[in-house]
């Protein structure tokens, strides 16, 4: 049976920007990204901590080191600069397949998105 898992994730990220007349999407931070395993233009699950919104978008690559979380196009109504979010990335696998001490990679940020020490 193939199951659906977390893949990675961005912990409480800060939303940055808003951008209502944008194209569509997310655009996050390329170091953010490599660290949580997402890639451009990857589907994304988006959970807005400060008002329960969930969304489904992809990501666009923001600039490195940037910290950038800019909700763009209708997106940008399900949040505003400085709302804490989680972002999720999925993948499919074989159960069989999948190793008991399987982990996603998740990044914990601070409040400028930048990652915790672990």
């Amino acid at each position: 049976m193939i199951i659906t898992v977390c893949k990675g994730k961005i912990h409480r990220a800060v939303v940055t920007e808003a951008e209502l007349h944008y194209e569509g999407s997310l655009t996050v931070d390329q170091d953010l990204m490599d660290m949580a395993g997402m890639k451009p233009y990857e589907q994304v699950s988006v959970v807005n901590v400060n008002n329960g919104a969930r969304f489904e978008t992809y990501l666009i690559v923001g600039e490195r080191g940037s910290g950038t979380i800019c909700l763009n196009g209708a997106a940008a109504r399900l949040g505003m600069k400085g709302d804490k979010v989680i972002i999720i990335t999925y993948g499919q696998v074989e159960e069989k397949d999948l190793p008991n001490d399987y982990q996603p990679k998740v990044v914990f940020v601070d409040e400028n998105n930048r990652p915790k020490k672990a």
